[in-house]
């Protein structure tokens, strides 16, 4: 399991994907995060770690920071009879990270696969991504293909949601 950033941008730096590192104070929201990118033209996502009623299946849902997400109306959408947020614990051990620092980089340490990826239609449309390289005090640029060859990379099928 990678457990720091140096690790996760060694893998990053291993694997050739093209990034921009940016360093900050700790942000545990969009809007904190969000004061420390100006000028820089990229999605801002909420990244919400979910699961189903008995904590058997996972989900990293996607969005945009601005977006209201009714769990009601996703679990529909997704098929499930009752989403909740997962545990701590369950975040830990399948993404390798802790509240605050959730990312789509941190499907780098579900190897198993556990962890199901959905991402908002709207947002898949931009060119360019903000994501947390494993902890809270750091944003990396992606471009969307440069996600695409990570999500492959890792094996992780990307589902949509509206």
């Amino acid at each position: 399991m990678i457990t720091s950033e140096n690790e996760f941008l060694s893998f990053m730096d291993t694997n050739y994907f093209v990034y921009q590192r940016m360093e900050h104070p700790a942000v545990f929201t969009c809007t904190e995060a969000d004061a420390h990118h100006s000028g820089i033209t990229a999605m801002s996502t909420k990244n919400l770690f979910l699961c189903d009623k008995k904590g058997r299946r996972f989900f990293l849902v996607v969005t945009a920071c601005q977006k209201t997400v009714n769990l009601d109306e996703l679990s529909s959408e997704l098929g499930v009879a009752h989403l909740r947020f997962g545990s701590e614990e369950n975040l830990i051990r399948l993404l390798g990270v802790t509240r605050g620092s959730v990312t789509m980089m941190g499907l780098v340490n579900d190897t198993a696969r556990q962890v199901e990826l959905w991402l908002d239609t709207e947002i898949w449309k931009s060119e360019n991504f903000l994501c947390h390289p494993l902890v809270n005090t750091a944003t990396v640029v992606l471009s969307r293909s440069e996600l695409e060859r990570f999500f492959n990379l890792t094996n992780h099928e990307k589902h949509f949601f509206q």
